[in-house]
């Protein structure tokens, strides 16, 4: 893997003579990796500079007692050869050597009474599944899956060049592509997915419907429902080979072929600046690099407030950080995560993924949870390497809010493990009614919080996600990218990129790094070039490399229901394990 200590030493302000522009690029997410590796391929020198011990950020994965818990992907937008955003995933070599699965079925909802509603990818399926289930809700049944077939018929175009800089030619294509279906677009944009379900008089597809995104993603529309479940029907939203560490290890793999330098334990402390001018960074140790340009890739306040010391803004980071991050419904919520991990199989015939809407006194047992429910995925169903020889991982998650995390980890410490300990009993007992005789067999359950988020990640709130589409901050984080082209005014070589400066998802981070790659190419007068990675080198598990494991933690064997659980993902400077080796055998 790349180290601080490869590549050529920028210590130094002089380069050689009619050298390329050098780049330093902050953070090794995927917006991180994105912005190297186009740079890369349009001739500049980049260095990623990464406080964690992985790249990925958030798409990540961590080790323990020879399971891999993976943290990050449900599904894949871009999975799909000859779309847009394939193109993307194929110039970065995210999908190299890769298997995909595909699902047939989306996602299933059970209520508390057992009644189940199954989402199917095919409009034909899921509207015979539907009118079979509630026979009395024909007319929104039969709407929502004309529009689901309509949505499948239309290839929608990802944008790969911001707005600002597409040709005439681009612009034309995009309108060619839209315009007969701008109608749908506009309709399904403008009908909140809350009011289409209450349409519904069968009290299971009124709750079941908002759910069919695993969880109520707060004020969506009907259209990025119908948008996903019709990628999903054309095999365009798939679960890759390698899951999220495997994703974010690929395109590190592509960067450094590139010639990229990532430095990971490398903190930076601040961004220097000089005449106006972010001239590089400073990092804990002390140590300086200088560049020509400096991309922060990274938690939008942190760029803000901590690298740039709060000296400048735009108006429209003013109004996301200022006014609208501490708005309800602006930022994806926060996830608690527990992966069990089970000796033997998973139950068969079940769906890969289930939402189950608990009643109230139940879903308050849970602790820091949003909307009584929980998701639990069969990791093992569909993905293998995840699990040792002939046990399984299952992934169970709920939208839980940050700030009674937070207040305890900071006010008591031991009564923040106990309420992991909590979520861990909760969803061992849960399992076990679910599933009768699965309970016996979990040998352990992983949890992590938002803080836990937080800490690794820096990610402000424990917000996986960051900015979510069809909020009031869609507007101002479109306008930081297209208008304000990902710079703030006053301050020359320096650009942001990443979720905390576009929107929230995996595909929208990768552009968000094309974009900035794209933007800084245009401003040094240099030609912007990409091409699909090259390798096809079979995927393999011990491309995930050396993980860290989580030794600080305490464990307790599960005797007579006592409970297993994990205190902290203890990442950042715990011993290694090869998990490579320690799954695939």
């Amino acid at each position: 893997m790349a180290a601080a200590d490869r590549g050529p030493d920028w210590s130094g302000r002089e380069r050689a003579p009619g050298g390329p522009p050098r780049v330093i690029v902050i953070g090794a997410g995927l917006a991180g990796l994105a912005t190297g590796c186009y740079a890369q391929m349009s001739g500049l020198e980049t260095r990623i500079f990464e406080k964690h011990v992985l790249p990925g950020g958030c798409c990540t994965a961590w080790s323990r007692q020879g399971y891999l818990f993976d943290y990050c992907i449900d599904w894949l937008i871009g999975t799909a050869e000859g779309t847009g955003a394939h193109r993307v995933w194929s110039e970065l070599g995210a999908l190299d050597g890769k298997s995909v699965t595909r699902f047939d079925t989306f996602n299933r909802v059970v209520d508390e009474h057992g009644r189940a509603v199954t989402f199917y990818g095919d409009p034909d399926r899921l509207e015979h599944h539907l009118l079979a289930l509630a026979p009395g809700d024909a007319k929104p049944i039969r709407a929502f899956c004309r529009d689901l077939r309509r949505f499948a018929a239309v290839d929608l175009p990802w944008d790969l060049t911001p707005p600002p800089l597409r040709t005439t030619a681009e612009r034309l294509r995009t309108l060619r592509a839209v315009l007969p279906a701008f109608r749908l677009f506009w309709r399904t944009a403008t009908t909140p997915m809350s009011g289409f379900a209450e349409r519904f008089q069968d009290p299971l597809l009124r709750r079941a419907f908002p759910n069919m995104f695993l969880q109520e993603p707060a004020g969506f529309p009907l259209l990025p429902y119908l948008y996903t479940l019709a990628a999903a029907h054309n095999g365009n939203a798939g679960f890759p080979q390698g899951g999220s560490l495997g994703l974010a290890r690929s395109v590190e793999e592509r960067y450094t072929s590139l010639g990229g330098v990532i430095g990971y334990r490398c903190r930076v402390e601040r961004i220097l600046i000089e005449d106006g001018r972010a001239v590089g960074v400073e990092l804990r140790d002390g140590t300086r690099h200088y560049a020509d340009h400096v991309v922060g890739a990274c938690d939008g306040p942190t760029v803000l407030d901590r690298l740039l010391g709060g000296r400048y803004s735009s108006p429209a980071t003013d109004r996301l950080y200022g006014e609208l991050l501490d708005k309800p419904g602006n930022l994806y919520p926060a996830v608690v995560s527990a992966f069990v991990g089970v000796d033997g199989p998973l139950p068969e015939r079940e769906p890969h993924s289930t939402t189950y809407l608990l009643a109230p006194e139940e879903g308050a047992r849970l602790p820091g949870s949003l909307q009584s429910s929980l998701v639990v995925q069969l990791r093992s169903a569909y993905a293998e390497g995840f699990a040792p020889p002939g046990k399984s991982v299952l992934h169970c998650t709920y939208f839980s809010d940050y700030r009674s995390w937070k207040d305890l980890r900071v006010r008591d410490r031991r009564a923040y493990r106990a309420r992991k300990q909590e979520v861990a009993a909760f969803v061992r007992g849960f399992l076990e009614r679910t599933y009768p005789g699965l309970g016996r067999r979990i040998e352990l359950v992983d949890v992590a919080s938002p803080v836990t988020t937080e800490r690794f990640t820096g990610n402000t709130y424990g917000s996986i996600l960051a900015w979510q589409a069809f909020s009031e901050a869609e507007d101002v984080a479109n306008r930081l990218v297209n208008r304000d082209r990902m710079r703030l005014p006053g301050l020359d070589g320096f650009s942001m990129a990443g979720q905390w400066t576009a929107l929230g998802g995996l595909i929208r981070a990768a552009t968000s790094g094309r974009f900035a790659a794209q933007y800084l190419c245009r401003e040094l007068g240099r030609p912007f070039r990409a091409w699909p990675s090259e390798s096809r080198e079979p995927w393999h598990t011990g491309k995930w490399g050396r993980l860290p494991r989580l030794d600080r933690a305490t464990v307790t064997r599960p005797q007579a229901g006592a409970v297993e659980a994990d205190v902290e993902a203890e990442a950042a400077g715990a011993g290694a394990a090869d998990v490579g080796v320690g799954v695939a055998e």
